[in-house]
């Protein structure tokens, strides 16, 4: 199959990220052509100067423009690309040497307009870093739906590490104009349009996420508040799944009360649960920090998310 593919990346103020995501993109193994569009969203921090190092090596293309959000400088960047298969990165991942291999083989064995990969923990990354890649990714916070596992029905890319035809760009005209959930909106109308998406597997990327717990937390507490959003736009997708985190707050809160009565049989049900996020981020990582941290990066994902959810869902009209 002979596909060119265009690397979009939109970037607002991370021009050191972009410096280790260009270089990724130098070790690639792949043997055919690619280009690579840089689209800066308004920075004042921009990142010219690092594209500009990289023009020798990479067939590079820089944009600027007026700050419009992430979907919409993806769109400019798709709307200027001239291959015919679009992959989606975030500023802040890292790509493996054989990345694109491993998608072009996946297309080849079978097609789909549309793909999503993994993501995973780089060992350069902080000890925060990794609890928070293992909190975002374990069976144990997620179920798995943001690749860890093969059975997660069909599969929801993200922006972060995506993939879309020209032609089902063309079609869908790419992201809606949110700030948050776009990617996850452009999947259903993806569906609605007779599109397919897949998970592959081995086309993971080192995602650095955010750095302070405070970070993280406002980044879940933004998922949270999209979801109710997408199921009054999209409610045949809607899942019970999405209320856990919400349902996990109330019974945390619901557990200490029992426990200032001297019912003590709830908190340890939650303490079971962290002992195992604990145990399972040990073997995982091989760090105790880590193991501990993940208990932390994992209360305030359930924190940020079911907070942001009940917001949604019962204040917002």
């Amino acid at each position: 199959m002979n596909l060119k593919f265009s690397i979009i990346v939109p970037v607002y103020n991370r021009p050191a990220e972009v410096d280790e995501l260009l270089e990724s993109l130098t070790k690639q193994d792949f043997q055919e052509g690619f280009e690579v569009i840089i689209v800066e969203d308004g920075s004042e921090n921009t990142a010219e100067k690092v594209v500009e190092k990289y023009t020798s090596q990479l067939d590079i293309k820089y944009f600027f423009k007026k700050n419009s959000g992430p979907g919409a400088s993806r769109n400019y960047g798709m709307q200027r690309a001239m291959g015919d298969y679009f992959i989606i990165l975030d500023s802040d991942v890292i790509v493996p040497l054989h990345y694109l291999s491993e998608v072009k083989k996946a297309l080849t064995i079978n097609y789909s307009d549309a793909f999503g990969g993994p993501d995973a923990s780089h060992e350069n990354f902080t000890n925060l870093q990794k609890a928070i890649n293992y909190s975002m990714t374990s069976v144990l916070t997620t179920g798995g739906i943001r690749g860890k596992k093969k059975s997660v029905g069909k599969f929801q890319p993200r922006s972060f590490n995506m993939g879309i035809s020209k032609k089902a760009f063309e079609v869908t005209q790419g992201f809606a104009d949110y700030r948050v959930g776009e990617d996850i909106d452009l999947t259903f109308r993806l569906w609605k349009s007779g599109f397919k998406t897949q998970l592959i597997e081995k086309a993971f990327v080192y995602h650095k996420r955010r750095s302070t717990i405070s970070q993280f937390f406002k980044q879940t507490f933004a998922f949270g508040t999209a979801r109710p959003q997408l199921n009054k736009r999209y409610p045949e997708t809607a899942k019970i799944t999405y209320w856990f985190p919400s349902l996990f707050l109330i019974g945390f809160d619901i557990s200490l009360i029992f426990w200032f009565f001297g019912y003590w049989q709830l908190i340890a049900c939650y303490g079971f649960y962290f002992l195992a996020i604990f145990i399972d981020s040990l073997l995982q990582n091989k760090n105790i920090k880590i193991a501990f941290l993940s208990i932390v990066t994992t209360f305030t994902q359930f924190l940020g998310y079911g907070l942001g959810f009940l917001e949604s869902k019962f204040m917002k009209k």
